[in-house]
């Protein structure tokens, strides 16, 4: 496979992901053309204009799809002749899901299905679905419509004659719209914070290691796939003092506790003790869960016993890597460091 030359078209590519992604591909000349396919024409207009900005000649390859993953005949037109395909396109705020689970629905499960079978219709060589840790034992309906559509998607190689389809999954990624950090950094202005339950504990990611990810999925999938990264977790309230007290002195944070939110969880986790069983570690610090069945690929089992190590199902200390209240905390200057770029982002929007 060379992704140095094909076409890739990215849903919702005007979101956090979209964009990390979309830079990474430009600065290292991946793939012949980039179409980003989302429905808010105000942002495909600037994140176009930043894009000529900051690479000249090289976002000559960019094109720009409006259109709603909802809308499969809409994605007809913009699948024809595409070769990969990530789908980012979701609606990601849990309260937002909550209060307004039909839209949720449509969407995040809905839209989910028409991009698969759209793609296969279409001969789509490869498609990555972008899944969250809150699909994991699923306890609000944004985590159980992203469960779903990421049983949909491992489906879809069933019925595929040339589609491959995978998924891959993570936790909270630094830098989104609406993140945590950018809650609290507002926040401090009035030094007065307020926090759902001091004892919760998030995973966190950067954007490059959630592309980087991504990207590997897309070249190095056999179709079926759930990769997930081995990821840091740090308490909300770390967050909370690393913004108040950069400089690690007294601790005076006015936090105010206002209890958990509708559907929201203490303490995420990223595989579950059946997918555990079926993982298997790839890199230094990726790994690929398998499905319980693989009737597209009966050999799937067998290259992966080849190629790859099987995570010990008893080893603690291997699973404590997927539990946000287990695994390796973020140390203070990691912390200081996400904040810092987290307020580079803030003054350059």
């Amino acid at each position: 496979m060379n992704i140095k030359t094909g076409t890739l078209l990215i849903t919702g590519g005007t979101g956090t992901y979209g964009k990390a992604c979309i830079e990474f591909l430009l600065e290292n000349n991946m793939f012949g053309k980039i179409i980003v396919f989302s429905r808010d024409e105000y942002k495909q207009h600037w994140l176009k204009k930043n894009l000529i900005e900051k690479f000249g000649d090289k976002a000559e390859r960019m094109r720009y799809f409006l259109g709603d993953i909802r809308d499969v005949d809409r994605l007809k037109v913009a699948f024809e002749d595409v070769d990969y395909i990530i789908h980012a396109a979701a609606m990601k705020q849990v309260p937002a899901c909550e209060t307004n689970p039909e839209e949720c629905i449509k969407t995040n499960i809905q839209g989910t299905v028409n991009v698969v079978n759209v793609a296969t219709e279409c001969r789509v060589d490869r498609v990555v679905f972008l899944s969250t840790d809150k699909a994991v034992e699923p306890i609000n309906l944004y985590g159980a419509c992203k469960m779903s559509a990421e049983k949909y998607t491992i489906f879809g190689n069933v019925y595929s004659k040339k589609t491959k389809f995978a998924c891959v999954r993570y936790g909270n990624v630094t830098g989104s719209r609406g993140s945590v950090i950018e809650l609290f950094l507002n926040q401090k202005k009035n030094n007065k914070f307020s926090i759902t339950d001091k004892a919760m504990t998030r995973f966190f990611l950067e954007p490059h290691k959630a592309v980087e990810l991504s990207l590997f999925a897309l070249e190095n999938m056999h179709g079926g796939e759930i990769f997930v990264p081995d990821m840091k977790a740090c308490k909300i309230t770390d967050i909370i003092t690393a913004i108040a007290t950069p400089d690690g002195g007294p601790v005076k944070v006015k936090a105010e506790v206002i209890g958990i939110r509708p559907g929201e969880k203490l303490h995420e986790i990223l595989v579950n003790q059946s997918e555990f069983d079926r993982m298997y570690k790839v890199t230094n610090g990726w790994n690929a869960i398998l499905p319980e069945s693989a009737p597209w690929d009966k050999y799937l089992f067998e290259k992966y016993n080849r190629s790859y190590q099987k995570l010990d199902q008893d080893n603690h200390a291997v699973r404590d890597k997927f539990n946000s209240l287990l695994t390796d905390q973020f140390t203070w200057e990691e912390l200081l460091e996400l904040i810092e770029k987290e307020k580079v982002r803030l003054a350059s929007e």
